[in-house]
């Protein structure tokens, strides 16, 4: 049984990896707390329904159009959004994400409506890889694991082994520095909104075959991406995966032996304990303004 639960827990934890890691992208990159990714992962994924059941498209082909179209809605938050934010703060950074969050979600139940719907992926909880007398392995499970880390480790090269990396690890340093050594600055941090948004996308569309698909599926994995992210440290890209992992195990671990009806408050509960302890973060340095 435990065996069980930790597989369960890895690819739980998997999908608050990836969803920690879109808003660890965007946060590092400008340190706005993105609040619109679960809609924007959530509509993301609605492309991909539409694509595969109206459409017919094959799997690959309405991936592709779904990384494309969430790459589209990352650059449309930062340049129509928050770039033209008059006077900005931290608190109006904000307000805006959560006010494009509500637009979305009042666009996909327009469209869509509050009806839960399953999506067709090639791959199927039903079907059964592995099994033992302690745990089996499905389908689903192994695909979400593998693309997860797929996904985690083109994230890592893109930023540590590219020209674009450099460009907004420098932007994230010291933007003005940034803009007088030519890096466009502007373009960078659109980029940075696009990358996460099919971060997250990937997110939804792994979550949707183990849930259902509706307008409110990616409201807790938002919530326990941020709490992994807070976990981590917001702008430790490779804390807040193994925040994301840690979620997954610890959550799954108190609901089986404690209780499944509080087992949403876990992530609550990290959130208030880390902020109070270590407000940057397990694995990100905390500084203290001297002056």
């Amino acid at each position: 049984m435990l065996a069980q639960l930790l597989i369960t827990s890895l690819v739980f934890g998997s999908i608050y990896a990836l969803m920690a890691l879109a808003m660890s992208i965007t946060y590092k990159a400008s340190e706005i707390p993105n609040f619109a990714q679960g809609e924007m992962a959530m509509i993301s994924t609605y492309v991909t329904f539409v694509a595969l059941s109206s459409f017919g498209m094959n799997f690959t082909l309405a991936i592709l159009l779904t990384v494309a179209f969430a790459f589209v809605l990352g650059i449309l938050l930062e340049f129509a959004f928050l770039r033209r934010a008059k006077d900005p703060t931290p608190l109006s950074y904000i307000v805006i994400t959560i006010g494009f969050q509500l637009m979305l979600y009042g666009l996909a139940g327009w469209k869509w409506g509050s009806d839960q719907r399953q999506i067709n992926l090639p791959f199927s909880e039903s079907k059964v890889l592995y099994q033992t007398d302690s745990f089996a392995i499905t389908e689903l499970n192994l695909v979400t694991i593998l693309i997860a880390v797929i996904v985690l480790i083109l994230i890592y090269l893109l930023i540590q082994k590219t020209k674009l990396g450099l460009a907004m690890k420098a932007c994230q340093q010291n933007v003005n520095a940034a803009r007088m050594n030519g890096i466009p600055s502007d373009r960078i941090l659109a980029i940075s909104f696009g990358i996460s948004s099919i971060v997250g996308a990937t997110a939804g569309v792994l979550v949707a075959p183990l849930i259902t698909l509706d307008p409110t599926m990616m409201w807790d994995p938002l919530l326990k991406g941020f709490a992994a992210a807070v976990l981590g440290g917001m702008k430790s890209l490779y804390g807040v995966v193994i925040g994301g992992f840690l979620l997954g195990i610890v959550e799954n671990l108190f609901g089986f032996y404690i209780s499944i009806e509080f087992k949403s408050v876990v992530a609550f509960l990290i959130i208030v304990i880390v902020l109070y302890f270590r407000p940057s973060g397990l694995f990100d340095k905390h500084y203290v303004r001297k002056v």
